[in-house]
């Protein structure tokens, strides 16, 4: 009988791409393998964990004890431990989880297919085994990140900003095309330094353009740009590609040029201002993504009350909030105390999330009457679920379609929304007509 594997993923989608890699050399080898399975009955686990902020990492030790605890009870046989939080804690979790049967860095993949007394194939070296549904796929350009933000604890587990080249991500684009895959979702940690380690310059909108040019890629989204020294000439790219979707991830964290400074984002009010009208100007329609971080040390009412007011000029389609996590290593970890008070934090947050529920409301009541081209990702209850050019899976809302309709999963339609709530849109596609294709 083949072996199995159980790979479960915690965290972002940077660390979905690195199971998905590891899971196709386990396959190439014989493995029967799962990912994220709650029933499988894999005697081997590996846990791809996350160690970016304090709850995070404690996702990740719950899990590693959880299957810890099923170790003991005899229902698996090995652990399995990779990724961020053993980037960054290997030797604590040696000493404190001795049910681990092995603990490996977040480059360390080969070593652990080779553990497994498994061959590891470097021909495979960029191909993956896809967790996600057939029709997108995660396309992870680059790996690290240059900044030194003062919070982040990214750059020490990721190290120094790695291009992938460009011929390598063409070839693994046109692989997932191949597959069925439609919707590229491009993910670095900084897309804005995409380029610069291999070729001295910036080559964002250079692959983009190659990406676009791939048969059978509908739509290419792109997520985790840095607002300082940003590739504008990506800008023209996205508003002439057609399959280049008009939005745009970009973390901006704070206005308020005291916290700006604070938090080593090497940016001001006024050069944050000017980057999103730019962005509006120069792609008409763009959705644009951010997220804030409430709650830094030094963090007082007068600059809250400024970033609430940012947030209602700048009416951002898409928007998250953090509260701030005081971690090891960081430089606001050594240089700051942690002055703001849990309870400020999540009231900061809650309030500033009640100010994006009314735009988002406002943003999706524009659409009603609009007919948009729409992707169907599954049937749940009553309804396909489905997403526009300006949604990303996870993370933004959605367009709900009656299932008395008849539609097909991983199919793009042109819906007509005929109604909205703070976050989502409905809509009716009739008579059940294909968007056209890209390509």
């Amino acid at each position: 009988m083949k072996k199995k594997i159980n790979v479960i993923s915690l965290g972002c989608s940077k660390n979905l791409v690195d199971s998905e890699l590891f899971l196709s050399q386990m396959a190439a080898n014989g493995y029967a393998v799962s990912h994220n399975s709650e029933d499988s009955k894999a005697r081997i686990v590996a846990i791809n964990t996350c160690g970016f902020i304090g709850d995070a990492k404690e996702e990740s030790v719950n899990t590693i004890l959880g299957y810890a605890d099923a170790k003991k009870r005899g229902l698996i046989d090995k652990i399995y431990v990779f990724g961020c939080l053993s980037e960054r804690y290997k030797d604590d979790l040696k000493a404190e989880i001795p049910e681990v049967d092995g603990i490996y860095g977040k480059f360390q993949i080969k070593k652990m297919v080779e553990d497994l007394n498994a061959d590891y194939k470097m021909s495979l070296s960029r191909q993956r085994y896809l967790t996600t549904p057939s029709h997108y796929a995660y396309l992870k350009i680059s790996e690290g990140c240059n900044r030194t933000c003062s919070y982040c604890a990214i750059p020490k587990m990721t190290g120094k900003h790695k291009s992938v080249s460009i011929e390598n991500l063409v070839t693994e684009a046109k692989g997932l095309a191949a597959k069925g895959v439609k919707e590229l979702l491009v993910i670095a940690q900084d897309l804005s330094d995409y380029g610069l380690d291999l070729y001295k310059e910036p080559k964002l909108a250079e692959l983009l353009e190659a990406l676009s040019a791939i048969d059978g890629i509908e739509w290419i989204k792109l997520h985790y740009a840095y607002p300082v020294n940003f590739q504008y000439d990506i800008l023209p790219v996205m508003d002439q590609k057609p399959n280049i979707a008009r939005y745009l991830d970009i973390a901006l964290q704070h206005c308020s040029d005291n916290m700006l400074t604070m938090m080593r984002r090497n940016i001001t009010k006024e050069g944050t201002i000017k980057l999103i009208k730019r962005f509006r100007d120069e792609v008409p329609g763009i959705h644009l993504r951010t997220t804030m971080l409430v709650g830094h040390p030094g963090e007082t009412e007068a600059d809250f009350e400024e970033l609430k007011e940012f947030v209602r000029e700048m009416r951002f389609e898409r928007l998250g909030v953090f509260t701030y996590s005081h971690e090891d290593g960081t430089i606001a970890g050594q240089l700051y105390e942690d002055d703001v008070p849990a309870e400020v934090k999540q009231a900061r947050a809650d309030e500033l999330m009640a100010i994006q529920q009314q735009i988002a409301a406002e943003v999706s009541a524009a659409k009603i009457g609009q007919t948009i081209k729409v992707v169907i990702d599954r049937l749940e209850g009553d309804y396909f679920i489905g997403r526009t050019e300006y949604d990303s899976p996870e993370v933004d809302g959605e367009v709900l379609i009656a299932s008395t309709t008849k539609l097909t999963i991983g199919n793009y339609y042109m819906a007509k929304i005929t109604s909205a709530n703070d976050f989502d849109l409905y809509g009716e596609v009739y008579p059940y007509i294909l968007a056209p294709a890209i390509g």
